[in-house]
């Protein structure tokens, strides 16, 4: 259901940032320079076939043929009851539920796309796990000791596998197949990192600092920290209990700093989309300047960040609380964003409320799969209509992914295919 845009104008215009919203959001703006025709990659990264879109290869006729015979699936991963619910997004029937380590947060594609890891992180404990689902049987393996794996990524050239160590504040580089610890590099100033994305060339990586307000600027050449920068606060805010039905109802900002949470890059390589759960928006950042540059409300606790099929969309999943552990009905929802322009050109509510967190779009993009975190269900939204279909899963869903992606190789977290 779409909402009246009139309503969420009024609502950006009150944000302490009027300037640069106004800027980004009329295209008033300077524009960024335009994407060089050829990019030179790191060694052994896949080539940029288009230096406008680097999504190009995930449009809906791009399969690598490696999926081919992977089961259409949906897979789940359920913080509180330890478990993934696997359902058949045709029907939206639960096929399949097995228990997997404690935890669950998120499932993750390999780089090679042949194997699904299941994040287990045991939130503040010492055993947690990486646990393989095969995508041909739907079947899970043997869980495999890991240290704190809250986020799994993999590296542009597919040489290591990169587990985000949250609580230790730290990227573990592992080999991707037998997940033996290679090297780690330590972000001391990064209190709960968790997400992160790649420039469009491979040689560094963005990730974001949930707890600390900040983003880490990762040199993956060089193997340090580059830098750190500060996200800046609006002075109002979304209600974090608005009602559904009008979820735009301002408040005083009183937080003392962001909550980062999912970044992507642009389709052109130039700026880095930052979901922000405490700003209610999407900050850019320019990558290569490492530098903020604007910032775009989109709804209550912005959180999750998902490219459409074609690359032109940006679709946000704001979750409808401030806090991690939200109530159920809150006014969470989902906000399209127009990459060329910054622009918002709709925000689809969910009638009786809920809280979409992380998931992706259907290979066909006609879907968008989201986890309600708070409401132990999983959202279908249709992106023409923005129709919401519900199915009711485990306790506290998460990271789901949606199986097969088109695109030629995996660089981790729910899904992010190049």
């Amino acid at each position: 259901m779409k909402i009246n845009l009139k309503q969420l104008f009024i609502a950006i215009t009150c944000t302490l940032l009027i300037p640069t919203v106004m800027a980004v959001v009329t295209s008033a703006s300077p524009a960024l320079p335009a994407a060089s025709a050829m990019v030179t990659t790191v060694a052994g990264m896949p080539p940029v076939t288009d230096a406008d879109n680097l999504y190009s290869e995930t449009k809906t006729d791009r399969f690598n043929p490696e999926v081919k015979n992977d089961l259409e699936r949906v897979y789940v991963p359920n913080l509180r009851s330890n478990d993934v619910f696997v359902i058949d997004p045709s029907t939206l029937k639960v096929l399949d539920r097995f228990k997997v380590g404690r935890a669950p947060q998120h499932i993750v594609p390999a780089w090679d796309l042949r194997t699904l890891w299941v994040a287990n992180n045991a939130e503040r404990g010492n055993d947690g796990s990486l646990t393989p689902i095969d995508p041909r049987s739907g079947k899970a393996g043997k869980a495999i000791p890991v240290d704190d794996p809250y986020n799994l990524y993999f590296s542009p050239d597919g040489r290591s596998a990169i587990v985000v160590a949250e609580a230790k504040h730290r990227l573990d580089f592992r080999d991707p197949k037998t997940l033996k610890l290679q090297y780690s590099i330590d972000v001391p100033k990064c209190g709960g990192i968790n997400h992160g994305d790649f420039s469009v060339d491979g040689r560094y990586a963005i990730f974001t600092c949930e707890f600390q307000g900040t983003i880490a600027k990762i040199d993956l050449i060089n193997k340090t920290v580059q830098g750190y920068i500060k996200l800046t606060l609006p002075k109002t805010r979304f209600k974090d209990n608005a009602k559904p039905s009008n979820p735009f109802e301002t408040e005083i900002c009183t937080a003392s700093k962001g909550m980062p949470q999912d970044i992507r890059i642009a389709p052109n390589g130039k700026l880095f989309y930052v979901a922000d759960m405490e700003s209610d928006g999407v900050h850019l950042i320019d990558g290569e300047a490492f530098k903020e540059i604007g910032f775009v409300t989109t709804g209550v606790a912005a959180h999750g960040l998902y490219p459409s099929r074609d690359g032109k969309l940006l679709y946000v999943a704001n979750r409808g609380s401030h806090s991690i552990h939200g109530k159920r009905g809150g006014p969470g929802s989902v906000t399209v964003l127009d990459f060329a322009s910054n622009k918002v050109v709709a925000n689809w509510s969910i009638p009786g409320g809920g809280s979409p967190d992380m998931g992706n779009v259907s290979n066909d993009g006609k879907w968008l799969w989201l986890s309600g975190r708070f409401d132990d269900v999983v959202y279908r939204f249709d992106t023409t209509s923005g129709k919401v279909d519900r199915v009711k899963v485990g306790q506290e869903p998460h990271g789901l992914v949606v199986w097969p992606q088109p695109g030629r190789y995996s660089l981790g977290h729910t899904g992010n295919l190049r």
